[in-house]
């Protein structure tokens, strides 16, 4: 399944490939030209390359999971049926019994509520927040979890390469102040090389970490108030529309109050946060 999806979306390919590049380009960054050179022989260099490492390898680890991992594609049945007569009575999905079912016009298929048809994977995806191209899948009810989780180990990998980069840095410019740059003729041409790494992660590291910080937020808002973008986006157009016709409405029908999502009362944020990540702590 992770395999057609490759095929049908190039975009997400690409997007694979800098992702990982730019995970070990990190890596090689921070171990070459700021722990060996500042920790060469000090104990912290160990610690910091240990950790950092071991921050990647949990980021690698979520972010395989989000990728591989079925977002809650609704199953295909496997004859045609025709909802021709559905589609047109739609009343006749409470009378079976299946309130809040709908009829997927391209997958052909009954699909629980909350359910919606992505494009990309062509396939009706339970609670889909959206297809996201950095895991080249869909963000749904069963990888949401580790596609958060993937967020935040990027944004820590983040904010410990910019520090240890700064740090890295003024080290170097007070070394050279203090005088040592008795072999100032042979680092002169790796040193441009050096600094030219230092920008270059440094930039990387704040792109990468406020994109992440951003998403994180709306995924932990989309969970506490148990709206999904799209559903987010569908409210907005029917509250617009339910304004547009209440201007022409008398007084009393205008005062009605606001549509609420159809999936039912709102539940504690807590509860809303085990349904996705459980109830135990889970690193990876």
């Amino acid at each position: 399944m992770a395999s057609l999806r490759c095929r049908r979306d190039p975009c997400g390919v690409i997007c694979l490939i800098l992702t990982y590049f730019s995970v070990f380009y990190a890596d090689y960054v921070v171990i070459q030209y700021v722990l060996i050179p500042a920790y060469a022989d000090s104990v912290w260099g160990t610690l910091h390359g240990s950790f950092f490492n071991l921050i990647l390898l949990l980021l690698l680890a979520c972010h395989s999971k989000a990728v591989f991992s079925d977002p809650g594609m609704v199953p295909l049945p496997e004859t045609a049926l025709d909802f021709s007569d559905l589609r047109s009575q739609s009343s006749r999905m409470s009378e079976r019994g299946c309130e809040g079912w709908t009829v997927c016009s391209r997958c052909e298929t009954y699909r629980p509520p909350r359910a919606h048809h992505c494009r990309v994977c062509q396939r009706c995806i339970r609670r889909m927040d959206h297809h996201c191209p950095w895991i080249n899948n869909c963000v749904g009810e069963l990888n949401q979890k580790y596609f958060i989780q993937f967020l935040f180990y990027t944004g820590i990998a983040s904010l410990y390469s910019m520090v240890l980069v700064v740090w890295a840095w003024v080290w170097r410019i007070r070394n050279e102040r203090d005088g040592e740059a008795d072999k100032e003729g042979e680092e002169t041409p790796s040193k441009h090389l050096i600094v030219a790494h230092y920008i270059i992660l440094l930039v990387e590291s704040v792109l990468f970490g406020v994109f992440v910080m951003v998403i994180f937020y709306d995924q932990l808002v989309s969970i506490i108030t148990d709206e999904t973008p799209i559903e987010q986006m569908k409210n907005r157009l029917m509250i617009k529309d339910r304004s547009a016709s209440s201007s022409s409405l008398s007084s009393s029908s205008s005062q009605q109050p606001p549509h609420h999502l159809p999936h039912g009362t709102r539940k504690p944020k807590m509860a809303l946060l085990r349904e996705v990540f459980g109830r135990g702590v889970c690193l990876g």
